[in-house]
């Protein structure tokens, strides 16, 4: 692939006291990775100096004015300075407003370069909520985040491990309010965007699996009902509707027989059913994806790290598996 056909993809820094800088300086120097993209750092130039130096990847900091003076060079470390932090002030392992502002500011960035069109995806390193609040933006996450900056069309999630490819019905809400989202128009839409989704890595007609939400997706009402009032009507109406999709299925085995080729991704009726399933493969390997909105956007799967920031030590493979999905997605795109 010549330099000018990859993709270009804006990295988002994350939380500066955390590991998020120090993991995209060693993402971004496999060689893999560069294969495939041309990836840029929204965040503070400083911070990613830092950051080298402390994982001594043989690599510098290259201030870019916008993402069009992206370079193909792993030996430039490309980053658009936003100039909103002093690396020499920074507490690792702490929250701060400070942090939890900048990486909102690389958000936002983000999203903007992309929905102009400059970028071809986001990826986003690791966040802390709590700074983040601390710092005056009340999301649960990331995904609550990106949704209102993009105009708040309709999302989930999806997890890649690997075969395995979940997409969740509910996300950051208690399990008393996640029964009660499980209904057929939800349920719908979740397929909708897991289908575009699969499809999105390279499936052309993916097979979803549904799982059930009571123990043995219900045994025929014995255990709950909610599979027979809501979850295999919204199947049917799936099915109607051109959707190769199948279920309701025990919850306990729907996710091993995705991981083994049986289905192209499984659906989940809330937030620890899909997240248990995809992490058990490992937490480092995972890739969070957002489906829905109108840009390209993969995450790592892992929280900031604090423990070990400041120490060169993270497991920068979630980040290197991120970035080449987005990738691969934001090709697929350009065909599709």
């Amino acid at each position: 692939m010549s330099p000018a056909q990859k993709p270009i993809l804006a990295v988002t820094q994350g939380d500066a006291s955390g590991s998020g800088p120090e993991l995209i300086t060693k993402a971004l120097a496999d060689r893999e990775v560069r294969a495939v993209c041309r990836p840029i750092v929204i965040g503070d130039a400083g911070v990613m100096r830092a950051a080298l130096a402390i994982t001594k990847v043989a690599a510098a900091v290259r201030v870019i004015r916008d993402a069009g003076e992206a370079a193909d060079d792993p030996a430039a470390l490309d980053v658009i300075d936003l100039a909103n932090l002093d690396a020499t002030q920074l507490v690792r392992g702490a929250v701060s407003t400070t942090t939890g502002r900048a990486a909102y500011e690389s958000i936002r960035r983000a999203v903007e370069l992309t929905l102009r069109g400059d970028t071809q995806a986001v990826v986003t390193s690791a966040i802390n909520k709590a700074a983040l609040h601390a710092a005056g933006f009340h999301y649960d996450g990331h995904t609550e985040l990106l949704a209102e900056l993009c105009g708040r069309p309709k999302v989930t999630m999806m997890l890649v491990a690997g075969r395995l490819r979940v997409c969740h019905v509910s996300t950051h809400v208690s399990l008393a309010q996640a029964i009660a989202r499980v209904r057929p128009e939800r349920i719908l839409e979740v397929v909708r965007l897991a289908h575009e989704g699969v499809r999105g890595l390279g499936v052309a007609e993916p097979h979803l699996a549904v799982a059930g939400l009571n123990p043995h997706a219900g045994e025929g009402g014995l255990f709950g009902t909610e599979e027979i009032e809501f979850i295999a009507p919204a199947i049917a109406e799936a099915k109607r509707r051109g959707f190769r999709v199948s279920g309701p299925y025990a919850g306990d085995t729907v996710f091993f027989r995705t991981l083994q080729g049986e289905f192209d991704g499984a659906i989940a009726m809330y937030h620890d059913q899909g997240h248990v399933a995809a992490k058990m493969l490992g937490i480092w390997q995972g890739v969070n994806v957002t489906l829905g909105l109108p840009i390209i956007r993969t995450s790592v799967e892992h929280g900031t790290d604090f423990a070990n920031a400041g120490r060169g030590t993270g497991d920068p493979r979630s980040l290197v598996q991120a970035l080449k999905l987005a990738a691969t997605m934001a090709e697929n795109r350009h065909r599709l």
